[in-house]
């Protein structure tokens, strides 16, 4: 097997005694040894390939802690891109229906107009579409422009009817149809993801070639900045037989965690697991996910207080996806099969719901190392993260948000105090609780690099800080996408830190990010290895790897 010697560079390897040693030699795909170079030197095989670092920074590979591979490959070739700055440049409705209309205009009649990443706080008018806008954009095509966080959607006349969807269809636990308060009429949201039903799915209108499409384009994006194990988190049947298609003996050029949907089971683990799942190593049943509420752009995100300016009166701290009953069910059901729960939590009155439901699972299931995980977490009280370090929870945070919608956070959803707060995760070190953080692509897209930033300088897009003493260091913000993201999953045995006999996924930066955390922008991934192969390089990098 080929062998491989990495020299001359910061090495970083974020194992438990953050050690940083003069080299690392590779066989194959495995990691052989780490240390001095001397040393390694002496027991190389004479064929072995030297990869003079020239004084750049190799690190382990970024892990995707929360997202939904393949979904930005399938925004990129499928989907109309209405993302306002600073992820794009759509600042009016009347772009938004221009951009629709334009691709209604390229579209054969009959078929899906599907508009994504749409952003009612961002855009100049300050709501989602309405149902009659859409409508004049055409009544020849069903369109649907689902919100930027995925949790609420608007559809025109002829998305209603494909959906079911009439005046007399009540309101689902957990969801709500728009209604005109006078007249009654839809107005064409539909909010909640029981109501959006499959129009809420990231596979929403992907068949199988197009699947593998969007496959092969959200691969290359995530090799590009630095990522070799991505993360599949709300994997419906559709999308479990997707993948499933795919030989066992076939290398799909990235490694994915896939988050079936809770309800699944116990089916899933019974009848399906096994004769229909192909064992490809490259894809691996992760834990199961379950939804507490909603989303902060939306005001659906359940808080234990109001929203500083609430935009609802009938609902002035959220909404609710389920009940406590119904979740305490969901959650033991899993828990008691020894299956591991990701739960989606922003709010902490949605979080409190998650906690309890594990304490009581636990008193009668009980079990040392569940990891069991709140996702997001962004409201997440003092007091919860001394309950959670009790019953050994573990949270990946999304400190995005600080970024994206930190401005809103302090202007509207949560006011000035509470949003200094937002995904506490120095609070997290402090009581022990270990954890992630994330992008949750395609809400933000996977930027590991810019992530970490967020989370060390904590700067809304306006520059404000929020929450100095939320503030966590570089070396805490890496290694919560790589060996914390790993253990997360119950993989730190295999990938997350440089060690002997990890998998060989590097990557290979411009500069150490370690130091002058203001500017960790401005660090640039330069290669990409996987499996102690190269899969990515800048330009300028490929042509030295070349030369080795």
């Amino acid at each position: 097997m080929p062998s491989t010697l990495y020299f001359n560079g910061t090495i970083l390897t974020m194992d438990a005694q953050n050690s940083s040693p003069e080299a690392v030699l590779t066989e194959g795909h495995r990691i052989q040894a780490v240390g001095a170079e001397a040393d390694l030197r002496a027991r190389m095989s004479a064929n072995t390939q030297e990869r003079d670092l020239q004084g750049r920074t190799l690190m382990p590979a970024f892990i995707d802690p929360h997202g939904h591979f393949p979904d930005p490959g399938f925004i990129r070739l499928f989907r109309v891109d209405l993302s306002s700055p600073p992820l794009g440049d759509c600042q009016s409705m009347a772009q938004a229906l221009d951009r629709l209309r334009e691709k209604a205009s390229a579209t054969p009649e009959g078929e899906w107009v599907m508009g994504v990443l749409f952003d009612n706080t961002s855009i100049l008018e300050g709501r989602m579409p309405t149902r009659a806008e859409l409508d004049d954009v055409s009544q020849r095509h069903p369109i649907w422009v689902i919100h930027a966080s995925g949790h609420n959607g608007t559809a025109n006349s002829v998305a209603l009817v494909r959906r079911g969807v009439t005046r007399q269809t009540p309101n689902p636990d957990g969801g709500r149809f728009g209604r005109d308060p006078e007249t009654g009429a839809l107005t064409g949201l539909i909010e909640g993801l029981s109501a959006m039903g499959e129009m809420g799915d990231t596979d929403f209108l992907i068949d199988r070639e197009r699947f593998w499409q969007g496959f092969d384009a959200c691969r290359e994006e995530y090799l590009a900045h630095g990522v070799t194990y991505a993360q599949n988190a709300w994997t419906s049947q559709t999308m479990l037989d997707h993948f499933a298609s795919l030989p066992a003996d076939q290398d799909p050029g990235i490694d994915i965690e896939l988050l079936p949907v809770g309800s699944l089971e116990p089916e899933l683990s019974t009848y399906w697991i096994g004769p229909n799942w192909p064992d490809n190593p490259h894809f691996t049943l992760g834990p199961r996910k379950l939804f507490t509420d909603g989303a902060f752009q939306l005001q659906t995100a359940f808080l234990s207080a109001p929203y500083f300016r609430p935009t609802d009166p009938d609902r002035p701290c959220g909404m609710v996806y389920t009940s406590q009953e119904q979740l305490d069910a969901d959650v033991s059901k899993l828990h008691s099969k020894g299956l591991q729960i990701h739960c989606h939590c922003n709010g902490d009155a949605g979080a409190e719901m998650f906690i309890n439901a594990v304490e009581k699972a636990l008193i009668v299931h009980p079990r040392q190392d569940h990891r069991h995980t709140i996702i997001h977490g962004q409201a997440l009280r003092d007091d919860q993260l001394e309950h959670m370090a009790q019953l050994g929870l573990t949270v990946s945070f999304f400190p995005a948000h600080v970024y994206f919608w930190g401005d809103r956070h302090y202007d509207t959803f949560l006011g000035p105090e509470r949003s200094e707060r937002i995904s506490p995760a120095a609070s997290a070190e402090r009581y022990g609780v270990r954890y992630t953080i994330h992008n949750d692509a395609s809400v933000t897209p996977t930027r590991p690099i810019h992530l970490a930033h967020c989370a060390v300088n904590r700067k809304s897009g306006s520059g404000r800080v929020l929450g100095e003493n939320q503030k966590i260091s570089a070396l805490s913000a890496l290694r919560a996408q790589t060996i914390d993201a790993a253990w997360q999953v119950f993989k730190e045995d295999q990938r997350g830190s440089i060690e002997p006999g990890k998998v060989a996924d590097f990557v290979v930066l411009s500069r150490n990010p370690l130091h002058d955390p203001d500017r960790l922008t401005d660090t640039l991934v330069l290669e990409t290895i996987r499996y102690g192969q190269s899969v990515y390089a800048a330009a300028h990098t490929k042509q030295e790897i070349e030369h080795t």
